[in-house]
């Protein structure tokens, strides 16, 4: 049940406004009139986010504010107001505030506003648990895996995130990047301090520097009011970029001079303005290999690579797979109110069988499913859906063909399938998933009939043999080294 605090000395309409939005027993809605009864509340009820008027019978609400803040800095606070206190709740905004509603509250846009504020609040509240053993299923936000890429991972987190220097966490879609970047926050200095995140890919590029940099009134059409960014809202934490390597080249200069300079300037604005946040950003490209084709900063690269993390795929797990479907299992039990506690070696057997190109995300999907299916305290081979129980690892290539990761094609996994499936999980980038998939069983294919020379591929192809590589190279598909000279031969002949 999430908590929300309204710190407002309206008597009536805005507190029922606040309970018709957030209604029982989902939140627990309560309400202080006067800013020393709410920060009573703050105190002892633990609050995930509070709505606070700006103007209160004993204090101002930038006074309540700035105690609030010295409570908790995590706790998102949304102010209230008035066209005519929009100036005051911009500074508070400069100050790590979350955002600014105005009286009469739109409903729609409160809990559009309240609600990210909640799930912010759950980034930096939610304990991230790195275990190399099972865990108990009510435990959420958990890293679970002992093989030994995973266990270099704990390393990596271990030695990096006390250290005030930018990360990389690098990794396929679906390996859980985003739990790795609030592990790196959890452990740092910084933790009692705002954490943010933002997927870069989620963002359309007109809007994308607005968001992380914000913008002045008028800046551009729709401007309607000053808006305070992602790095000076979170002025003293850390702010999570997903997906950056999706980030346009413009915003790319503008995130390298910041990392150098620690300052900015605002959308339509001349003001310098300087930030102190540690930035931890993730991506699932190969950015060496975009760099190359010009579509990323080298200068950036090498600057967010001072650390890197990278998560291993779900396939190269080993036995951490049985161990995550055993946690997932139970987890999701209890959840879905389902009675089911172990699951058939025969089971076991067919989800082994399966490349698992969407990684865990994918894994998670499969299992509920498959829970929603089941009946009787086991999970059965019949209620996986086709999509696992009828894949199979492709056979392996000859020595004159292009060696495919299991997830390429011979798996079965039509791309009508691959569709389906990604639109029933939490997928935000489907329009790239679905071309690396396709890129994947072409260039494969192609390779496999070519009998892995490179040269002729390119050519029925019709694309450069660089570009081949490089695609080669960011898909995980490989040739083997009698192939390459074979290809190289072949081209210094041409």
């Amino acid at each position: 049940m999430a908590n929300v605090l309204l710190i407002d000395d309206d008597p009536a309409l805005v507190p029922e406004q606040v309970r018709q939005a957030f209604p029982a027993p989902k939140f627990q809605v309560q309400v202080a009139s006067t800013g020393s009864a709410g920060l009573k509340l703050v105190g002892g009820a633990d609050p995930d986010v509070i709505l606070l008027d700006l103007h209160l019978p004993d204090q101002s609400g930038l006074e309540v504010y700035e105690k609030v803040r010295q409570i908790d800095t995590r706790i998102p606070v949304i102010f209230v107001t008035t066209a005519k206190g929009a100036d005051t709740a911009i500074e508070a905004m400069k100050h790590g505030a979350y955002d600014y509603l105005f009286k009469p509250l739109d409903l729609n846009q409160l809990r559009r506003v309240v609600g990210e504020a909640l799930e912010v609040s759950r980034l930096m509240r939610e304990p991230t648990v790195m275990s190399e053993t099972a865990l108990a299923p009510e435990v959420e936000g958990a890293i679970v895996g002992g093989c030994p890429a995973m266990r270099e991972v704990y390393k990596s987190i271990g030695r990096v995130a006390d250290q005030n220097v930018p990360v990389l966490i690098t990794g396929e879609s679906g390996t859980g990047k985003e739990l790795v970047a609030r592990a790196l926050y959890q452990h740092s200095r910084r933790a009692k301090a705002p954490f943010l995140a933002l997927n870069c890919a989620a963002i359309p590029e007109n809007l994308l520097e607005s968001e992380l940099f914000g913008h002045e009134k008028g800046a551009f059409t729709g401007a309607d009011r000053r808006r305070i960014g992602k790095f000076e809202q979170c002025n003293g934490g850390t702010l999570f970029l997903d997906e950056i390597g999706d980030m346009p080249l413009a915003s790319q200069g503008k995130i390298l001079r910041l990392l150098q300079e620690q300052s900015f300037e605002r959308v339509g604005g001349s003001e310098t303005i300087t930030t102190d946040v540690r930035l931890i950003a993730a991506t699932h490209r190969d950015l060496p290999a975009f760099a190359a084709e010009g579509k990323f900063r080298p200068d950036l690269y090498y600057r967010l690579g001072v650390f890197s993390i990278r998560l291993p795929p779900l396939r190269e797990r080993g036995d951490d797979l049985q161990m995550l479907v055993e946690h997932y299992v139970r987890r999701f039990s209890r959840e879905l109110g389902r009675d089911v506690s172990q699951v058939t070696p025969e089971a076991i057997a067919q989800i082994r069988g399966y490349a698992w190109p969407g990684n865990i995300r994918e894994l998670q999907s499969v299992l509920k499913q498959a829970l929603l299916r089941a009946s009787g305290p086991a999970l059965l081979p019949a209620f996986l859906p086709e999509l696992a129980g009828n894949t199979q690892a492709a056979p392996a290539p000859t020595s004159q063909a292009a060696a495919a990761p299991a997830d390429s094609p011979g798996l079965g996994l039509g791309l009508d399938a691959f569709i389906a499936e990604r639109l029933n999980s939490e997928v935000n980038d489907l329009y790239a998933q679905t071309h690396a998939q396709v890129d994947r069983q072409l260039l494969a294919r192609v390779l496999q009939f070519t009998g892995g020379n490179q040269h002729q591929a390119a050519r029925l192809l019709g694309i450069a043999r660089q570009t081949l590589r490089l695609k080669l190279r960011d898909l995980g598909l490989h040739v083997s080294h009698s192939v390459e000279s074979d290809d190289e031969s072949s081209a210094g002949s041409s």
